[in-house]
């Protein structure tokens, strides 16, 4: 009888161990699915969104998107660095010089998003430590703590103002719709900024506004709520119009899309992914 319940023990032992073993794959699977950065930078240590919260006031917290980007909606109290190998480690280097026990927070879109990573791997690299990356993004933060969130200069963020992904989504539209749209009479607008812009998708039939340049930006949304016409919007991949829907939305523009993938998505739907041979390829 002894024997039996001593089998049935480690039996049951192994089944709990496997279990826990299960669970925790499962969750380090999760984790990387919900998370596909993570694995690359193994080095950089991750803050999560209520540890983030409780560091508020303590902590530096660095967000390393476009200028842009950051006017349109951050975190209360952020000071914005743009990602730069060239500047970066300088400027996060005299922030550790004016507070040497501080923990240092990069953060950026999140999710899909590696710049705050980038930016705590190159402040590694320079010798600066307690250093994290917040990378759970700028939606949930958001939707979590609006009192703690400054969206176009006011603060806390009302519910009713903030557009989450799945609203941004609800505007993209693919390739074949644009040019469809645009045969039926639409203006498109490219809001690539210089350094992005190599040629136009639609020569002649489009304007052309950096999002830095405020008054030319003003200029094609009045002239597009003037002439009642689709405003079909387009930028580098596909990520600056996620924040150019604010603007959109504050002006009262109400019939508008965005180019899924945006011009480097559309040259891949037209004509595939270029592949590069190497010189010993024929």
């Amino acid at each position: 009888m002894a024997i039996i319940l001593k089998k049935t023990s480690v039996v049951l032992s192994i089944l709990f161990l496997a279990a826990v073993m299960s669970t925790a794959f499962s969750t380090a699977r999760a984790d990387d699915d919900a998370f596909p950065h993570r694995a690359k930078f193994k080095t950089v240590p991750v803050m999560e969104a209520a540890a983030l919260r409780k560091e508020l006031g303590t902590a530096i917290v660095v967000d390393v998107r476009s200028h842009y980007e950051y006017e349109t909606l951050h975190i209360k109290g952020a000071m914005h660095i743009a990602l730069s190998k060239e500047k970066l480690p300088a400027e996060v280097k005299v922030l550790r010089a004016k507070s040497a026990n501080a923990p240092i927070v990069f953060y950026c879109n999140g999710h899909s998003c590696k710049k705050s990573y980038e930016a705590a791997e190159l402040a590694m690299n320079a010798g600066v430590a307690n250093v994290f990356a917040y990378d759970a993004g700028l939606d949930t933060w958001t939707k979590q703590y609006p009192d703690q969130s400054v969206l176009l200069g006011k603060s806390p963020v009302q519910s009713s103002d903030f557009i989450s992904s799945a609203e941004f989504k609800k505007r993209l539209i693919t390739t074949q719709d644009f040019e469809a749209r645009l045969e039926k009479g639409a203006m498109v607008l490219d809001i690539r900024d210089l350094r992005q812009r190599d040629v136009m998708l639609f020569p002649m039939r489009e304007l052309r506004a950096p999002l830095d340049e405020a008054q030319k930006i003003a200029d094609a949304v009045a002239q597009a709520k003037k002439s009642k016409k689709t405003l079909l919007v387009y930028d580098k991949v596909g990520k600056q119009t996620r924040w150019f829907q604010y603007y959109l939305e504050q002006q009262g523009v109400k019939d508008y899309y965005f180019l899924d993938g945006g011009a480097e998505g559309y040259h891949e739907a037209k004509y595939g992914k270029l592949q590069f041979k190497s010189p010993d390829q024929s």
